[in-house]
């Protein structure tokens, strides 16, 4: 069994745009009708047991831990109107949603991984996102993540290849290198290079020599390392609030893999796809449930 996780939120941004992008006259739910075009087509291929996680609310429990953490200041209003639309929406479909309001999408997708690989059943975890938060959560070629937009599978080997850890440090490296997505900055002088090469030896923040002569000592060559060491030392608070920010929660309510089996839409998701003039969706989904 594959059990498919997709970031409704990304899907929305990444349906929202291209829409737009092509068309110049665009209904008012075309981002929505774009999420909804996509789920289908993932529907069929193949996919059955699927969940789908959004950020109903965009500010989490991380906005009281840090100020600048990313809240809805900003958002294209049109985005933030299509998402409870694109909730009710695939629910309509008969699709499982993860509304998030305490907590973020991504928790929701972690928690779901969790759930996931403690069945025996699933033989693999595929998040559909290219999100570098949701790296933590691969392991292997078990759970994976998909960037659909460029058609790429990233496996454990592939997060390794990319950031020169595995996923068991990703977190550490975010809160080291900061989040601008996220609206945390990490540490003065530290980059991608530097965080790479010190958790490549030494796995995690804590397990990080206090000074440069150390890293030395333990045959790590790293440009600037007084200075880096310097920064580590003083932002020894602020890094471990940014490991806690960057750390997904994974005890999210999210129900168990039986659940998340689509069976079919609801009689509402015909009525709503006609209203909205796109009645070959709603046709397309009875279409699938005959098929399954």
């Amino acid at each position: 069994m594959i059990v498919h996780l997709v970031d409704g939120t990304y899907e929305l941004y990444r349906q929202f745009y291209g829409q737009l992008g092509r068309h110049t006259d665009e209904h008012e739910n075309a981002g929505v009708m774009g999420v909804l075009s996509s789920t289908l087509q993932l529907l069929q291929d193949g996919a059955r047991h699927v969940g789908v996680a959004t950020d109903h609310v965009i500010e989490s429990f991380r906005n009281d831990l840090w100020p600048g953490y990313k809240t809805s200041d900003g958002m294209e209003p049109d985005i933030l109107r299509q998402i409870p639309v694109l909730e009710d929406a695939l629910r309509a479909m008969g699709v499982t949603v993860w509304a998030m309001e305490e907590f973020e999408a991504d928790d929701a997708l972690a928690s779901a991984v969790r759930v996931a690989c403690e069945d025996r059943r699933v033989h693999q975890v595929q998040l559909l996102t290219p999100d570098k938060d949701l790296g933590q959560c691969v392991s292997g070629r078990r759970v994976v993540q998909v960037d659909r937009r460029n058609d790429v599978l990233i496996d454990e080997a592939a997060v390794r290849a990319k950031f020169g850890i595995g996923p068991e440090s990703i977190v550490d490296y975010l809160a080291l290198v900061g989040d601008t997505a996220d609206g945390f900055p990490g540490l003065p002088g530290w980059g991608a290079k530097s965080a790479s090469t010190i958790l490549a030896k030494y796995g995690n923040i804590m397990s990080i020599p206090e000074t440069h002569e150390q890293w030395i000592s333990d045959g790590v060559k790293i440009r600037g390392a007084e200075k880096l060491a310097a920064a580590l030392r003083a932002g020894r608070t602020e890094v471990e609030l940014f490991r806690i920010l960057a750390t997904l929660v994974d005890t999210v309510s999210v129900g168990n893999v039986d659940e998340w089996r689509w069976i079919g839409p609801t009689k509402q998701f015909a009525e709503l796809t006609e209203a909205w003039g796109v009645a070959k969706l709603g046709e397309r989904a009875e279409m699938l449930r005959r098929l399954k």
